[in-house]
């Protein structure tokens, strides 16, 4: 394992010195303090605005290629003491075309909505943009745009004012964004990445910017303009304490489903967050007693035949403080494993070309702990307690970085898992290397009667990824290597696969039609083999494809695969037709998608090849401006002929609406029915399974919000589930639940 790692890490370094610099930085424009008061209205005419830094022209860069855009619009920023103030005046030839929706916080489409805000690169790193965009109805979204990862996460939530005004020209916003919500390297700044942005679905999408976004790039924020001229902006010093209080009634069935149902006390409970900020650019969290209770469901998914685990986003907010840094290739951190904190610290920041974040929890337990393997993962309950620590350092250099991650969980009983390793990104033109190398140190717990590992044996072994992609205008390529060793083990990260080597590539090449229906159509291959770390194929994979978007703001994915996958000591080849059509037929239907596949596949319960399909159709309704209905229904089966008869080993289908009545920018009420059963054949079954398994639950709930830590939650639970002779829905639990939170801020 040594030598391995040793020729890992070679490779990481040949790779750092192969390219060249980075890409230019755009020129800066100067902004200038507000001459004047403004006020949050949506009007633009208050003093404060005419000396404002103005942006006149922007750039179509979807789908037209940086061209000059359909329709005008005009942007402003300004700040003073406390605020950064953003301004955007945009014109429609059709006002009446407008589109919107009342919406709880991030409840934005962008191909349905008509909305805009501003992106901005506040550490200048050319990496992390913070995203504030509010629609054409006020509704106000946030996220974080990682590109380091290529993802944009919208979980973290920001304080800030805005509003909206529509009128017989189009429409425009105001943006109040308090420093406060901000990191920052000093309170006079030499730059700040920043970039305006305007969505404008019609016919096709139209996506407007006020910086040039060359196709085929490599990154995202590093192309912002560059804004200088803020000077004495605070230097931190805020601090929010929010503290809540929770009052739950839960009711439960005595012992197993059909058994009588009894409602327990109700339970009250204390808690609260602490955020402060000592300087601009750190960030240092608290928490006791933290409620992590969830005000929605998890998004519905099928999880019938699947070998491995289903990852599912973070929602818990003490979590969430620059979130990209716990984003590496190997997903060694995932803090969805800290099931129940009784308290949890956290300090995040800046130095300098060093960022960096530390979060400790204790965890009384609770849930479930992944039991990885090459073929497939388990799950072992986690009856105890432990202390769980995270922390993540890195190193900026232009648009790359060198960084060090390291977790640990100390369980009570003398068990831990401990894991430490470096890992980096090199940006230079088109290319981008990525790459980490992790080493795990775990001494299971002894509890032998909860998993057969768990008898306190010792683990060591490493886990490493290299990724290298290249990106033009008509031609892309990735390719992928992974090496996770047996006995890799990260409990504080979401890894349900062990002890096998992937080989993976893509090629693509993309067109970009003019005056079509279609305005980028990409054909595509991929390859891909895996391993186990002796050498016994796992799988194996030949696929190509075509993708386009068009009209209608549709995207269409077709993709023809033909593989090999291991199932018990058996190799199985599988002949496959993947599906995704997506668009907007009408104001009404705003969204509709169907996916899935068709064509053999392997029955891993019985290492069996059978015929099946997954399909899965989803649609947003949008009858009125204040009530979305958002739709889910998916089925998968697969039929196998072990007796020379073509016969249904199983059928698994759920169905979800969620309803949700938007009265105004601060409250709502939302209504989830979510029906989840799987029918088996068990005369097909090897082992003995269950005939019916399934379950309905339902929630509903009223919201008030003045912001996402001032508010007001009341609500209701309820779930049956299916007994297993007769399938009948019994119930299993049920809970009321009431929050009220607010936020302190100084």
């Amino acid at each position: 394992m040594q030598k391995r790692a040793a020729v890992f890490i070679t490779a990481l370094m040949v790779c750092v010195v192969a390219f060249g610099a980075d890409p230019q930085p755009a020129p800066a424009v100067h902004i200038r303090r507000a001459t004047g008061p403004i006020t949050i209205d949506g009007n633009l005419s208050d003093p404060g605005w005419a000396g404002a830094l103005r942006f006149d022209t922007w750039y179509e860069t979807n789908p037209g290629d940086n061209v000059p855009p359909k329709v005008k619009t005009v942007g402003y920023v300004t700040y003073d003491e406390h605020f950064l103030y953003i301004g955007i005046d945009m014109s429609d030839p059709n006002p009446s075309q407008i589109r919107a929706m009342f919406g709880d916080h991030d409840q934005i489409n962008g191909n349905a909505d008509d909305f805009g805000g501003v992106i901005l690169d506040t550490r200048n790193d050319g990496k992390t943009g913070y995203e504030f965009f509010v629609n054409a109805h006020g509704t106000q979204y946030d996220a974080v745009n990682d590109d380091t990862s290529g993802n944009e996460d919208a979980s973290p939530d920001f304080f800030w004012d805005s509003a909206t005004k529509i009128d017989a020209h189009g429409w425009s916003l105001e943006m109040r964004i308090p420093f406060s919500s901000l990191r920052y390297s000093s309170s006079n700044p030499e730059q700040w990445g920043l970039v305006l942005y305007r969505n404008y679905p019609r016919e096709r999408r139209y996506q407007i910017f006020t910086a040039r976004l060359p196709r085929g790039g490599n990154c995202f924020v590093c192309h912002f303009e560059k804004l200088s001229g803020l000077e004495n902006l605070p230097p931190g010093g805020h601090l929010v304490t929010a503290p809540y209080m929770t009052a739950r009634q839960l009711g439960q069935t005595v012992d197993g489903i059909g058994t009588p149902f009894t409602n327990q006390r109700v339970k009250p409970g204390l808690g609260g967050d602490l955020k402060w900020t000592p300087n601009a650019d750190t960030a240092l969290d608290g928490t006791i007693n933290p409620d992590f209770s969830q005000v929605e469901s998890d998004v519905a998914a099928i999880t019938a035949n699947e070998r491995f685990a289903i990852f599912y986003p973070e929602k818990r907010p003490f979590f969430l403080e620059d979130v990209e840094l716990f984003t590496t290739p190997v997903q060694a951190a995932y803090t969805r494993t800290i099931t129940s904190p009784r308290w949890g610290l956290r300090t995040t920041g800046k130095a300098g070309e060093n960022a960096y974040t530390l979060l400790v929890a204790q965890d009384r337990g609770g849930g479930s702990v992944i039991l990885p393997s090459p073929t497939g993962s388990d799950f072992a309950n986690q009856d105890f307690s432990s202390i769980d620590a995270i922390g993540r350092v890195r190193h900026d250099f232009g648009l790359s970085f060198v960084s060090l991650l390291a977790t640990d969980k100390e369980s009570s009983g003398g068990s831990y898992n401990r894991v430490l390793g470096p890992d980096f990104q090199w940006r230079s033109g088109n290319h981008t290397m990525t790459g980490q190398l992790l080493i795990s140190d775990t001494r299971t717990p002894n509890q032998p009667g909860l998993a057969s590992e768990w008898d306190g044996r010792r683990l060591t072994s490493h886990a490493g990824d290299l990724q290298y992609s290249y990106s033009a205008r008509t031609n892309d390529l990735f390719t992928e290597y992974k090496d996770y060793g047996n006995d890799f083990r990260a409990e504080n990260g979401f890894v349900p696969e062990v002890g096998y080597r992937s080989n993976f590539a893509e090629a693509g090449h993309t067109f970009w039609p003019t005056e079509r229906f279609f305005s980028r159509v990409r054909i595509f291959a991929q390859g891909q083999y895996d391993s186990e770390q002796d050498g016994t194929q796992l799988y194996r994979l030949t696929s190509i494809g075509w993708g386009a978007d068009g009209k209608y703001r549709s995207s269409v994915r077709f993709r023809l695969v033909e593989d090999r996958v291991r199932s018990g000591g058996d190799l199985f080849t599988r002949h496959q037709f993947y599906y995704t059509v997506q668009g907007s037929v009408n104001r009404v239907i705003s969204n509709v998608s169907l996916d899935g596949w068709l064509g053999q596949d392997v029955d891993f319960a019985n290492s069996r090849l059978g015929r099946g399909a997954k399909v899965t159709l989803t649609a947003t309704l949008r009858p009125t401006d204040h009530l979305e209905l958002a739709l889910t229904n998916g089925v998968r089966w697969l039929n196998e002929n072990p007796n020379g008869a073509s016969d249904r080993l199983f059928t698994s289908q759920i169905e979800r609406i969620k309803a949700t009545y938007t009265f105004n920018s601060r409250m709502f009420v939302r209504a989830i029915v979510q029906n989840q059963r799987t029918n088996n054949d068990q005369a097909l079954y090897i082992d003995a399974v269950d005939h019916i398994d399934g379950s309905l639950a339902t929630q509903l709930l009223l919201a008030y919000k003045i912001n996402w830590q001032t508010l007001m939650y009341v609500g209701v639970g309820d779930l049956r589930q299916a007994t297993l002779d007769q399938g009948n829905l019994e119930p299993s639990s049920r809970e009321f639940f009431l929050k009220v939170s607010y936020a302190f801020q100084r």
